[in-house]
């Protein structure tokens, strides 16, 4: 007799891997070991599986099994009956599945192990390797095991064969409908009481550097499924590694996940007696009291988990320092520059010594501003190098009570470590023991992007990673599309930042990508245009201090992290490394992930509005874009700045860009709303306001574009010019001059702005007029009113107007009248003996009234016209 089994616990892996078995061993019979997990029961309830031959234990006669085939299991301890027969060498054993060897796996006659997301995707290869194809109802169940174990396909142990599987399943019928039935599936009361009591036990502990979550719970009643109950915390909390225990009985059931391959939760779960992959884990404990079996975990874990956090991974580079000779005013003119509470001292290239804020506050109250920081600086001090762990920096900072920790290679200064890095790794945001720095706990975005970046743009972001670290540079994808990633949206602002050469490293992947460059040395920036357009914005990291409020920053070079702390709001500090070697990983050092899961718009730096009070405008921009919250503190400092009038001190230049930016963007009412309630549009101008009627004004102008978009013509103009149009409606004439002049708009804008707006003001008052009488004005009227005008005047008037007629004849301007053009020119008047001269003129506009008004319509009713009135 030939058997085909599985694991005790049984999932639908198991049971996908079970069915496709059958069609390799055709004589089989298929049996459950013992109990499965409940989606799995509630299939078994609904489902047709009885034409599959499955058989319970007790009508098996152990005796008469000759071959025993085990899927999706390799231990003998997780087979139940079975293991007996595994162990016994007359029992001819076949094993399929995805985990890799371990010291307790059973070794078979025949084996086909592959290191997959799931042991249905082991079958699905094996059926297109023999030319099996898989019946509609094989390929569903063997797709619900696939979607399962890998997490509908983005665990981080999915791999491209999973893929490929999915697909070879999907095109042989597998229903995505069914997959999501029982896969997705409602909680019973129990288990949403279980998951509350989960998520209030979450207790973080950190080991080597890696936030490892517990969560447990001792219940008198039985509740099952514990293992979806961990995917739903893991992703409430957004955790990288997770192991949940709960006491039944006299049982404990474990269930871990993990996205990290320091924590191999297979391994860890299998000196409890249970098993898995390195992602994903199970067992039951018996006989053993909870909180001894949680002690034991952690000693597991700490036995486990290999790798060290060292002053390499920590440290910022390269370092800001002061020469020996530096006097103590240029130290605390540096000190102040850069926000640091320390520096590092060098002679040439030697570190001699630290000098802290303090300190030369104090020598500069005493009038030592001259003296030469080598009088005053510490020269007793504690270094590291870079391969000195985590703890060891930990003792030096508060056994030396230094506000950094030099790192040396080979006598040279290579980077620092400070306290505050440290506060950030090891103390968690609720005060317990944690990891705020998401590059710390070591998150990847590998699994995301796939899922979000369009194939071509993930490939040439690989491409620029592979070439970084050819030229031994460190390369990072920053701000914006890190954030709108992580916010599942997709994004072409590419931004890259480098920790060497920038405009070197610009030209490089032009060469690579197949582009041209247009660089700027003064920032050390550059832009590589692709040959299909997409642009690649690269820089060099770099620091910026602001000489005055509300002047253009100067920059100096710096390291990713100093770079990512010049910016201005905390959700643009992500940054996702490039390097092939770190590909993916995430760095935030300024909790962002945080404010991106709170929605609050935040500012890093308390004068960030008054070093740059543009950054008022972009505040609010962002905070509508996104539908987010401009936090409390950042709205007060935001306010402030308001009071202190800085605003009022920017260029008019910038005002205009960062409006420009504002009237593009979808949410434009919320967001000129808001600037209203902030006290910021009087900065445009001094009686801009933002009403009822305002936005009723810019409501019909999205009417009017709308309108005009879906006429497509073809031609350009600028929505923006519009969009200044309504804003400024309402000033008075003289400060609407002021205005345009401070804004240092175009001289045509401001002609059109100032100038011709009375003109179609006019317009409209003549066309308000004339259809306010019993007949339709005449269409030769209408165009003498409009034709004048720009086309952005046009649709402002449509926008402006409240007459249904008047929009009609405006409309019917736009659509048909200002095209119209008379056949005859004056060579023709010429040449039916007409004397050249002004009166040419009057002729030509008679001819296109008379045109307009349907009274000629081709060239023969024009020169009969002409002979009738002119000869």
């Amino acid at each position: 007799m030939e058997v085909i089994t599985t694991h005790l616990n049984a999932d639908f892996d198991c049971l996908g891997s079970m069915i496709a078995a059958r069609r390799l061993y055709p004589e089989a019979v298929l049996v459950f070991p013992g109990s499965q997990e409940r989606g799995l029961r509630d299939f078994l309830l609904h489902s047709t599986l009885y034409a599959y031959n499955f058989k319970r234990l007790k009508e098996i006669d152990l005796s008469q099994i000759s071959r025993l085939i085990l899927v999706d299991v390799r231990q003998a301890s997780r087979i139940g009956p079975f293991a007996d027969l595994a162990r016994d060498p007359r029992i001819e054993l076949h094993i399929y599945d995805h985990h890799l060897s371990e010291e307790a796996s059973l070794k078979g006659s025949f084996e086909r192990i592959e290191a997959v997301g799931a042991t249905t995707t082991v079958m699905a290869r094996v059926f297109a390797e023999r030319g099996i194809v898989p019946t509609a109802d094989e390929a569903t169940m063997m797709m619900l095991g696939l979607y399962e174990d890998t997490g509908n396909l983005l665990f981080g142990s999915t791999c491209a064969e999973d893929y490929d599987a999915a697909r070879f399943l999907l095109e042989h019928g597998a229903s995505l409908d069914t997959v999501a039935d029982f896969l997705v599936r409602e909680m019973t009361p129990a288990q949403v009481d279980l998951l509350n009591s989960l998520l209030k036990s979450c207790r973080r502990i950190l080991v080597q550097g890696i936030e490892i979550v517990i969560a447990q719970a001792s219940l008198d009643y039985y509740v099952t499924d514990i293992a979806a109950l961990a995917h739903k915390i893991k992703d409430i909390e957004n955790l990288s590694v997770l192991i949940v225990a709960v006491r039944m009985d006299d049982r404990v059931f474990l269930v871990a996940r993990s996205r990290l391959p320091e924590v191999d939760v297979g391994e860890l779960l299998q000196g409890f007696g249970g098993g898995g992959h390195p992602f994903a884990a199970s067992a039951t404990v018996r006989d053993l009291p909870l909180e001894q079996l949680l002690d034991q975990l952690e000693i597991g874990l700490r036995t486990q988990i290999r790798p060290k956090m060292t002053a390499d991974s920590l440290m910022s580079s390269p370092v800001k320092s002061l020469p020996l000779a530096a006097t103590i005013s240029q130290a605390a003119e540096l000190l102040t520059r850069f926000n640091f509470n320390a520096a590092p001292v060098l002679d040439g290239t030697q570190l001699v010594g630290v000098v802290a804020r303090q300190l030369v506050e104090k020598a500069l109250h005493h009038q030592m501003g001259e003296v030469s920081i080598g009088e005053i600086m510490t020269s007793d001090y504690a270094q590291a190098t870079p391969d000195t762990d985590l703890f060891k920096l930990q003792e030096l900072v508060l056994t030396r009570r230094q506000r950094f920790i030099p790192i040396v290679d080979n006598d040279q200064l290579v980077g620092v470590v400070t306290r505050t890095d440290l506060l950030q790794l090891l103390v968690g945001k609720n005060g317990g023991v944690g990891v705020v720095d998401s590059r710390l706990k070591r998150k990847n975005l590998g699994r995301l992007l796939p899922a979000i970046v369009p194939h071509d743009l993930l490939a040439r972001l690989k491409q620029i990673g592979v070439l970084a670290e050819e030229l031994g540079l460190k390369s990072y994808l920053v701000g914006g599309f890190v954030r709108d990633l992580l916010l599942r949206k997709t994004s072409f602002d590419i931004d890259i930042v480098v920790e060497g050469e920038g405009i070197p490293f610009a030209e490089q992947i032009a060469a690579q990508l197949g582009g041209r460059v247009k660089v700027h040395h003064k920032f050390g920036t550059a832009v590589v245009i692709c040959a299909d357009g997409l642009k690649i914005d690269v820089a060099t990291a770099r620091i910026e201090y602001y000489a005055s409020p509300a002047a253009l920053p100067e920059v100096e070079y710096a390291s990713i992290r100093h770079d990512l702390y010049r910016r201005v709001f905390s959700i643009n500090t992500l940054a996702m490394i490039l390097n092939r070697s770190e590909f993916g990983q995430l760095l935030d050092f300024f909790s962002g992930q945080r404010d991106l899961k709170d929605r609050s718009i935040r500012v890093l730096h308390n004068l960030s509005f008054v070093e740059d009070p543009t950054r008022a405008f972009r505040a609010v921009r962002f905070e509508q874009r996104l539908g987010f919250t401009i936090g409390g503190q950042t709205e007060r400092l935001l306010k402030n700045a308001v009071a202190l009038r800085v605003v009022g001190r920017v260029g008019g230049r910038r005002i205009l860009n960062e409006l420009r930016h504002i009237l593009s963007e979808d949410q434009v009412l919320s967001a000129l709303k808001r600037l209203d309630h902030l006290g910021l549009l009087p900065f445009v101008s001094p009686s801009l306001k933002f009403d009822a009627e305002a936005e009723a004004l810019f409501n019909a102008a999205e009417r009017a574009l709308n309108w005009f978009e879906l006429l497509y013509t073809g031609e350009t103009y600028d929505p923006f010019l519009v969009g200044l149009f309504c804003l400024f409606d309402r000033l008075p004439r003289r400060e609407l001059k002021k205005t345009v002049v401070r804004l240092e708009l175009k001289v045509v804008w401001q002609r059109l702005l100032v100038e011709e707006v009375v003109q179609a003001r006019k317009a409209l008052a003549a066309l308000v007029r004339a259809c306010g009488r019993s007949t339709q004005p005449a269409a030769s009227k209408i165009h003498f009113w409009l034709n004048p005008l720009s086309l952005e005047t046009l649709i402002y008037l449509l926008a402006l107007s409240k007459n249904e007629e008047v929009r009609r004849a405006i409309s019917i301007y736009v659509t048909k009248l200002r095209h119209q053009e008379v056949e005859l020119d004056g060579h023709d008047l010429a040449a039916l003996g007409l004397i050249p001269g002004a009166e040419f003129g009057r002729i030509l506009k008679g001819l296109l009234d008379a045109r307009l008004d349907g009274k000629v319509s081709s060239r023969q009713e024009e020169v009969a016209l002409v002979k009738k009135q002119y000869l």
